[in-house]
């Protein structure tokens, strides 16, 4: 229970960092409204449980092929965390968010953005994969692995649906960019810690 709660915050987390999703999120609701937006955002939600799918199916079989190769993908997730973690506090630059070249989007083409912008994101890829090889063993049913999947594309769509809202009007990107940099370090620094500790947890 206590590893599933700190996966779910890993997940959270990881969420709200900004990164390429954000910038186009916040791009796409300044330059062409909420409903853009939201669409754009949904989009992310969608590419994300493409992750999901064949993660699910990877560390399954891993699971059943192999505990020592399973450990092994473990530890090499939880030392993408402790390294996505530094990286994240380390962070100075402000995410950049082109807001020239405005071009007009259908609700299929701001759909079909936010979608490739996670399913092309290795961002995202390694996000997953890292996180599911924390939460799932050999006693995990399927419902189980299917649930936290879900809550992966869901917080997605959560915190993203609630960007777009934020930001449909320009002038409000100031506000949330203007924290970055402490936000960046508080995140980091719980990656990194949680990262530590999934790691020197018993396997499963």
């Amino acid at each position: 229970m206590t590893q599933l709660l700190a996966v779910a915050v890993i997940t959270v987390l990881a969420v709200i960092a900004p990164g390429a999703d954000f910038a186009m999120i916040v791009r796409n609701s300044c330059l062409h409204g909420r409903r853009t937006g939201l669409l754009a955002a949904t989009g992310v939600a969608a590419g994300v449980l493409v992750h999901v799918a064949y993660t699910l199916l990877g560390v399954g079989l891993l699971i059943a092929s192999s505990t020592v190769v399973f450990t092994v993908v473990k530890l090499i997730g939880a030392a993408y965390l402790v390294y996505v973690g530094v990286r994240t506090f380390r962070a100075r630059g402000e995410v950049e968010v082109d807001l020239g070249n405005k071009t007009e989007l259908t609700p299929f083409a701001a759909l079909r953005t936010g979608f490739l912008t996670n399913v092309l994101n290795p961002k995202t890829t390694l996000f997953v994969v890292s996180t599911f090889s924390q939460v799932v063993g050999p006693g995990t049913p399927l419902y189980g692995q299917v649930g936290y999947g879900l809550f992966m594309s869901l917080a997605h769509l959560a915190w993203f649906g609630a960007v777009a809202v934020f930001f449909s009007h320009s002038r409000m990107r100031a506000v949330l960019l203007r924290g970055q940099k402490v936000l960046n370090k508080a995140i980091g620094s719980v990656l990194a810690g949680l990262g530590v500790s999934l790691a020197l947890a018993p396997s499963h």
